[in-house]
């Protein structure tokens, strides 16, 4: 269903898949380029220009797979409407619902938005590791199962609370730094570092894209992977908590 509701506009899929992406890639690209231009030595915390530029290329397209503010909102607005009764009535939970319809949605604008930085380095060559891009898209994917149970969270509030809508524009600003999206982690000070890139929210950018740019080995990426199943079995038990107390107190009528 998520599939061919997006192949219904095409320009809309390309915009989000790629247009958005590459946009943003050429920003983040210009930007670097500028900042390591001002160092004497032309490094920054240990890595290299090209270095740098690498990951400016392929945050752009990881930040944007990972990211779920879209259906996030739906998920808010089904409870805020009522119109969360149809989706009650079905033999599948709200949960079931739209995770299904999530990973129909990355799957294809997956497929189409890495054509595109994968065509680039083969004109511009730079510090990536292209064999080790299926697992990079891997830990993305197990990603995404955490951001969808977070977003269930944060969406289950609306049965208690107005305006929800305000903590996912809280929760995206936080991610765009915790993901590494704003920056490689490299750059944050110890012990804080350490921190960071032990928690769930690193594998959203920072662990894919530093391990596809060489920037570690897998060892990383299994730490990684684990914080995940981890953060996702907790935030998951939290989420379905919220979700049975509020579906105890809601009484829906004529949505």
């Amino acid at each position: 269903m998520a599939v061919l509701s997006q192949l219904e506009y095409r320009f809309n899929l390309f915009t989000d898949a790629v247009l958005q992406p590459f946009l943003t890639g050429v920003i983040e690209v210009t930007l670097w380029a500028a900042i390591l231009a001002s160092t004497a030595t032309g490094t920054l915390a240990g890595f290299s220009r090209e270095s740098y530029l690498a990951y400016a290329l392929w945050s752009a397209f990881f930040a944007r797979t990972s990211a779920n503010w879209m259906y996030e909102f739906r998920m808010i607005e089904e409870i805020d409407s009522g119109s969360v009764n149809s989706v009650l009535a079905r033999p599948i939970s709200f949960y079931e619902y739209y995770l299904g319809q999530f990973m129909g949605y990355k799957i294809l604008t997956t497929a189409l938005s890495f054509v595109v930085p994968v065509i680039i380095l083969s004109f511009w060559p730079t510090i990536s590791h292209l064999s080790r891009l299926p697992l990079a898209l891997f830990v993305t994917f197990v990603y995404l199962v955490f951001v969808l149970t977070l977003s269930f969270a944060i969406s289950s509030l609306a049965f208690f609370f107005n305006r929800v809508h305000s903590l996912t524009m809280a929760k995206n600003i936080a991610l765009w730094v915790l993901t590494g999206e704003l920056f490689p982690l490299d750059l944050v000070p110890e012990p804080y570092r350490n921190v960071l890139i032990h928690l769930p929210f690193a594998n959203g950018v920072y662990i894919p894209v530093g391990y596809l740019t060489g920037r570690f080995d897998h060892t990383l990426v299994l730490q990684g992977l684990v914080s995940t199943v981890i953060g996702t079995a907790v935030v998951g038990a939290i989420s379905f908590s919220l979700w049975n107390a509020g579906r105890r107190r809601y009484s829906g009528s004529g949505a």
